[in-house]
C-alpha cells in the first residue's frame, strides 16, 4: 500500500485519538502496516539521503508525545511524505512543512493543498523562517548522519537538524524526535550536547525504540524517541531508558509525561493560514505583478537597538603542518575568537592549500544588536566576514582618480588635482554553499546602518531574490519595509525614501528610456557623499566587463558589466561587497571588481585591467 494511500484511508477512517483508546488505536496500526508490502527497493537518492519513512504506529505515538490541540501549528522539517504531518492534522492543528527533494515535495502537495511547504535544507529551518512565525510543536525524523552535498556520513547531522528545530520552537513547545538509538544522553559521544539542551530547555524523555517497527521499510535499525520542552529544566537529571522498547511498551511512558507549558505560546487566532504564509520565506519561485503596483508611501524604520561593539581576541596563527593527503580542511575562524559565538549550523570547509594561508589580523571592530550574539542570529564564521568585510572597507586604494561625467574613463590624477578622487577598497565574498551568503551581506548592512549609514544598495540577478534580501535583513532585527523594490518605482522618478536598502537586479540596473536611466536615478538617491554599502549579490553577472578577443575578433563588453563599474565609479566612497562562489570561470571576468587594487592602483604592478588580464592569463 503507497504512502498516499495509507494517508487517505486514514482520513477517511478518521481517527480520533482523543476520543478512542490510544492502545486500541495503535494495535489497530500495527495492523494495518502488517497488510501492507515490505519495502525493499530505493533510489539512489533516498540511501543517500537516508529517506525512511516514519512506520504508520510510530507516527501515532510521536504525535500523542506533542499532545496537539487544534489551536497549535506544528513544524514538520524533514516532512517526507507527510506521514507525521498527517497525525498532526488528525487533531485539526494547523501545519507548516518542509521538505529538500522535489519528488516528495510534489507529493505533499498533493496531500496538504493550502499548506506552506519549504524546500530547504532542514538543518538551517530556524534561518529560513522570518519574523516571529514559531511553531508550538515540532515533530520530526531527521535523516540520522546525511547531509545534502556531503558524500560521506555525518552524524552531526541530526544534532543539527535538533539545533536549528529548537531554537524555532515557541517558549513553552515541544519537540518531538525520531533518531538514531545511538544518538542517546547516555552515549559519551553525545552527551555534552543533551546537557547543553537540558540546560536551555527540558528533555522529558528519551527512550529506545525496537527496531521491529521498521521491517515493513526493508530495515530493522533500533531508534530512539525523545521529547524536549522549551522551558526551563527543573533539574539537572535528563531521564533516560537504555533499553530498546515495543511500541505498546513505551504508549505507557508517553501517557506519563507531563502536559505541556502555556509559556508564552502564541494566541490561537494567529494560527490561520493566511499569517503564517505571511509571516514565513516565501517560496523561491515568485509569481511577479502584471501591472505595477501602487508605491507606499515612505515610513520610518524601526529603530534598532542595544547596539554594541564587537569585541574578539586575536590569536596567533602559524602554518604546523606541510599539505595533507586530504582536499578539504574542516574550517573555522583562524585568527580570532569571539566570546559567546555560536559555531555555523553547517559543516565549513576550506581547500587543504588555503588552510596553510594565514589571514591577516583584524583591527576593524563592528557595531552590531547584542543579541546577533546571545541569540546566535550570526555565527562564528558569519561574524568573521563582517569583521573583514568592515577592515577592508576602512581602507582607500592607492592614489587619486579623475572620474568623467560618463563614469565610464578613470584616470590617475596629478597631486592636488581639482575634482578628484579616492576609491574605497571593496571586498570580495566568496564562500560556497551552505555558509549563508546573503545573511552576511545583511549583517554588513547591519552594520553600517548602526553606524548612521542608513542607506544601501543590494543588486541582485532576479527579482525574485528581494524575498531572499527581506529574509535575511528580518532574521537580524531589521524591518521588511526597510528593503526597497525599485522595480516599483517608476523610471526616472525621484526614490521617495530618506533611508532604506534599495534593491534591484542588474537588468534593472542597465534599463534605460528616452535620456532617463535607472542608474542616474540610484545615483541621484545615494547622492556624490554615499558612503553606505554595494552589495553585487551573484557578482559573476557582471563577468564580461570589458572588450576581450574573441575566436571571431573582438567580443563587446556587456551592457551590465558596464553599468555595474559605472555605479563603483560614480560613488566613490561606496563601501563594495562583491559576493558570488564563482567570482570567476577566467580571468578576464574579474574585471568588474576594480575595488580590489588589483590594478592601477599601484598595490599591484598592473596599469590597467588590461595588463592585469593579459598577465595573469599567460
Amino acid at each position: 500500500m503507497a504512502v498516499a494511500q495509507i494517508l487517505l484511508y486514514l482520513r477517511q477512517k478518521g481517527y480520533k485519538p482523543l476520543l478512542e483508546s490510544p492502545l486500541t488505536v495503535l494495535l489497530e496500526l500495527e495492523k494495518l502496516i502488517a497488510l501492507c508490502p515490505t519495502h525493499t527497493r530505493r533510489s539512489e537518492e533516498s540511501v543517500q539521503l537516508q529517506q525512511f519513512s516514519t512506520p504508520l504506529p510510530l507516527a501515532y505515538l510521536v504525535a500523542k508525545a506533542g499532545f496537539i490541540q487544534a489551536t497549535d501549528l506544528v513544524l514538520e522539517p524533514s516532512a517526507g511524505t507527510g506521514l507525521l504531518a498527517q497525525m498532526a492534522k488528525l487533531h485539526s492543528a494547523s501545519l507548516m512543512l518542509n521538505e529538500l527533494t522535489p519528488d516528495r515535495s510534489k507529493i505533499l502537495r498533493r496531500l496538504f493543498p493550502g499548506t506552506p511547504l519549504f524546500s530547504v535544507n532542514a538543518e538551517q529551518i530556524n534561518d529560513y523562517l522570518a519574523g516571529k512565525t514559531q511553531p508550538s510543536v515540532v515533530l520530526m525524523n531527521p535523516p540520522f548522519s546525511a547531509s545534502p552535498k556531503i558524500n560521506s556520513r555525518n552524524p552531526d547531522a541530526t544534532k543539527r537538524h535538533i539545533n536549528s528545530a529548537l531554537q524555532r520552537l515557541a517558549d513553552g513547545g515541544r519537540l518531538i524526535t525520531i533518531t538514531a538509538n545511538w544518538f542517546s544522553p547516555n552515549n559519551s559521544t553525545w552527551r555534552e550536547t543533551f546537557v547543553r539542551w537540558h540546560s536551555e530547555a527540558r528533555v522529558l524523555m528519551s527512550v529506545g525504540v525496537s527496531g521491529k517497527v521498521y521491517s515493513k521499510h526493508g530495515t530493522q535499525i533500533d531508534t530512539r524517541i525523545t521529547v524536549i520542552d522549551k522551558v526551563p529544566a527543573d533539574s539537572s537529571e535528563i531521564p533516560c531508558i537504555t533499553e530498546t522498547l515495543d511500541l505498546p511498551e513505551i504508549l505507557p511512558l508517553i501517557q506519563q509525561l507531563p502536559g505541556r507549558s502555556s509559556l508564552t505560546l502564541p494566541q490561537a487566532s494567529q494560527w490561520n493560514a493566511a499569517t503564517i504564509k505571511a509571516a514565513v520565506v516565501p517560496a523561491k519561485v515568485v509569481k511577479l505583478p502584471t501591472k505595477r503596483t501602487a508605491l507606499a508611501k515612505p515610513e520610518s524604520s524601526a529603530e534598532i537597538s542595544d547596539v554594541v561593539v564587537l569585541e574578539y581576541e586575536v590569536i596567533e596563527w602559524m602554518a604546523s603542518e606541510g599539505l595533507k593527503d586530504t582536499l578539504y580542511e574542516t574550517y573555522r575562524p583562524q585568527r580570532i575568537r569571539i566570546k559567546d559565538a555560536l559555531p555555523h549550523p553547517s559543516l565549513l570547509c576550506e581547500s587543504a592549500a588555503l588552510a596553510l594561508v594565514s589571514p591577516p589580523a583584524p583591527t576593524y571592530k563592528p557595531h552590531l544588536p547584542r543579541n546577533i550574539i546571545t541569540q546566535g542570529l550570526l555565527s562564528e564564521a558569519q561574524l568573521e566576514s563582517v569583521i573583514y568585510a568592515g577592515q577592508a572597507h576602512c581602507e582607500f586604494l592607492s592614489g587619486s582618480y579623475i572620474v568623467d561625467d560618463s563614469w565610464d574613463n578613470v584616470t590617475l590624477a596629478a597631486t592636488g588635482e581639482e575634482n578628484a578622487v579616492k576609491f574605497r577598497r571593496g571586498w570580495f565574498l566568496g564562500d560556497g554553499t551552505g555558509a549563508g551568503k546573503g545573511r552576511q551581506c545583511a549583517g554588513i548592512i547591519l552594520d553600517n546602518w548602526c553606524q548612521g549609514r542608513r542607506k544601501a544598495i543590494w543588486v541582485s540577478k532576479s527579482s525574485a531574490l528581494i524575498e531572499d534580501a527581506r529574509r535575511d535583513w528580518c532574521a537580524l532585527g531589521g524591518s521588511e519595509k526597510d528593503i526597497i523594490d525599485l522595480g516599483n518605482i517608476k523610471l526616472g522618478d525621484p526614490i521617495p525614501f530618506t533611508q532604506g536598502i534599495l534593491f534591484c537586479t542588474y537588468s534593472t540596473l542597465r534599463s534605460q528610456k528616452g535620456g532617463k536611466s535607472r542608474l542616474k536615478q540610484i545615483v541621484e538617491w545615494a547622492g556624490k557623499e554615499f558612503d553606505g554599502a554595494i552589495a553585487y549579490d551573484e557578482c559573476h553577472s557582471m563577468g564580461n566587463a570589458m572588450a576581450i578577443e574573441g575566436k571571431l575578433g573582438m567580443v563587446a563588453a556587456s551592457q551590465q558589466g558596464i553599468v555595474g563599474l559605472r555605479l563603483q565609479n560614480a560613488l566613490p566612497s561606496a563601501r563594495v561587497i562583491y559576493v558570488s562562489a564563482t567570482g570567476a570561470t577566467k580571468v578576464s571576468n574579474l574585471s568588474y571588481a576594480n575595488r580590489l587594487g588589483l590594478w592601477q592602483s599601484g598595490d599591484f604592478p598592473f596599469t590597467s585591467r588590461e595588463d592585469f588580464v593579459e598577465s595573469i592569463s599567460v
